[in-house]
């Protein structure tokens, strides 16, 4: 029988760096002046194109730009706040529009005849100006500066939602998985306690140096293996010392042969990630103490990809049957979810349960 969970791997992504692009978002009084100067400079070239007067109509721009500017912030900063984002429509659409027909009508009734039309254009401005259709025309000419500011608003509380949402996401998945990893150190304790009991039983001159090797174990749960990533070396080295004490446990009852090549220096790995398949086949292969048992464990790091293959006998009836926690239960899941977590899309897991052995091969994209 063969089992086989894998998933298609994929490209690191390339890491941009956009430092000078965050130090600029980040200062928001200049993204402003930035947003009302190109204001000023398209729609002062629009309409001086238009009237032939590139001086009047920038003129006109700057006087017109403070009344814009407080129509298009009470709407930012309260109306949409408090009506268009609280799903108010009505309310929120009828106060726009009456603010709108307020600052349309200062700057038709006010602005224009006792400013604008004395300094700008005393001879070429008439009263056609003051009429009801250049009040709508008006209207019409302001709404494209308060929908261009309110869709900006509006991506802008999208995105700061969707990153809340991102960072909601990841804490969770952080908690899940602490408490993934917290479940791996009792259920390895527990294991290397009964070595150790084994031994004492038998009074084997092995105990203290079980004890010691136990000790360094501890050490390194406890420290290194909080990191999010250890060095790959050091990870090596602690699945060295598990298997040393289930040598001492098993004596020559078992043959263990651990092979590894390739660049291993350098390399990064998530903590306590291969001692399961390890683990699992020192439990579940040779715990009857039958004579012959093997166990084979070949790791190979070839640039950023490290296989790791984990093989053992199935010895003796209790072996053969025995629930394996690596093929089913809570150390499948849990092995199979921190893979998701920490390396979704860069790992293939491949489990093969044959009549006389197991093996489980892992192939993985390291950092």
């Amino acid at each position: 029988m063969e089992l086989k969970l894998s998933t298609a791997r994929t490209l690191e992504p390339q890491a941009w760096s956009l430092s000078e692009v965050r130090d600029i978002t980040q200062n928001r009084l200049m993204l402003h002046v930035l947003f009302w100067a190109a204001y000023v400079t398209f729609f002062g070239l629009l309409y001086g194109s238009y009237i032939d007067d590139y001086y009047n109509a920038f003129m006109i721009e700057l006087v017109e730009l403070p009344f814009k500017m407080v129509l298009v912030y009470f709407n930012m900063y309260y109306l949409m706040p408090r009506f268009l984002l609280q799903r108010r429509y009505l309310e929120f659409f009828v106060y726009l529009l009456l603010l709108m027909g307020v600052i349309t009508a200062m700057l038709q009734y006010v602005l224009m005849p006792f400013l604008i039309h004395p300094l700008f254009c005393p001879t070429t401005c008439t009263n056609d100006n003051l009429t009801f259709y250049r009040f709508i025309k008006n209207g019409v000419n302001i709404s494209y500066v308060v929908a261009i500011t309110a869709l900006i608003a509006l991506l802008k509380n999208w995105y700061r939602h969707q990153k809340a949402a991102q960072n909601l996401t990841q804490d969770k998945l952080e908690a899940e998985l602490k408490v993934l990893k917290a479940q791996i150190h009792p259920h390895f304790l527990f294991n290397t306690l009964n070595s150790l009991y084994s031994l004492t039983l038998k009074k084997s001159d092995n105990a203290p140096e079980v004890v010691l090797k136990l000790s360094s174990l501890m050490d390194y749960m406890l420290y290194d293996a909080n990191a999010a990533k250890v060095p790959l070396d050091k990870e090596l080295a602690y699945i060295k010392n598990y298997v040393a004490l289930e040598q001492m446990r098993y004596g020559t009852r078992v043959d263990v042969q651990f092979t590894e090549s390739g660049g291993i220096a350098g390399k990064q790995i998530a903590p306590m990630l291969l001692l399961p398949f390890v683990e699992n086949a020192f439990k579940h292969g040779v715990t009857t103490e039958t004579e012959n048992a093997w166990v084979r464990i070949d790791l190979k790091v070839t640039g950023k990809q490290l296989v790791l293959l984990v093989e053992n006998c199935k010895c003796g009836v209790k072996a053969s049957t025995s629930t394996r926690d690596i093929a089913s239960g809570i150390g499948l899941k849990n092995l199979q979810r921190r893979l998701e977590l920490l390396y979704d899309g860069k790992y293939e897991l491949e489990i093969e349960d044959e009549a006389d052995s197991y093996s489980a091969r892992l192939e993985v994209t390291l950092d």
